[in-house]
C-alpha cells in the first residue's frame, strides 16, 4: 500500500522518466503508469493521488528540487 510521502519519489522519478521536464498532466500520466496497482490499492490515496501530488511538487520546489514556475508551465527538476 502506497502512502502519500511517496509521491514526492513517483514524482521526481516520472519528471526523470520525462526528461526532466513535463507538463503536469504528463507527469500525472506517467505516475499513473508506472503506479496506477499502488494507487488502486491506497485506500483513500486513489481520491487524492492528484492533489496530493502538486503538494509534494510545492514541497520539492520549497527545498530546491524543482524548479519554481508560473502556472500552466511545465515542472522542471533542478
Amino acid at each position: 500500500m502506497a502512502a502519500r510521502d511517496v509521491l514526492r519519489d513517483w514524482l521526481v522519478e516520472a519528471l526523470r522518466t520525462l526528461g526532466g521536464s513535463a507538463t503536469v498532466i504528463d507527469v500525472s500520466r506517467e505516475v499513473w503508469r508506472a503506479h496506477q496497482r499502488d494507487i488502486e490499492a491506497s485506500g483513500d490515496l486513489v481520491y487524492t493521488w492528484q492533489y496530493d501530488l502538486r503538494w509534494a511538487a510545492t514541497n520539492l520546489r520549497k527545498e530546491g528540487r524543482l524548479a519554481q514556475n508560473k502556472r500552466g508551465e511545465p515542472w522542471r527538476l533542478t
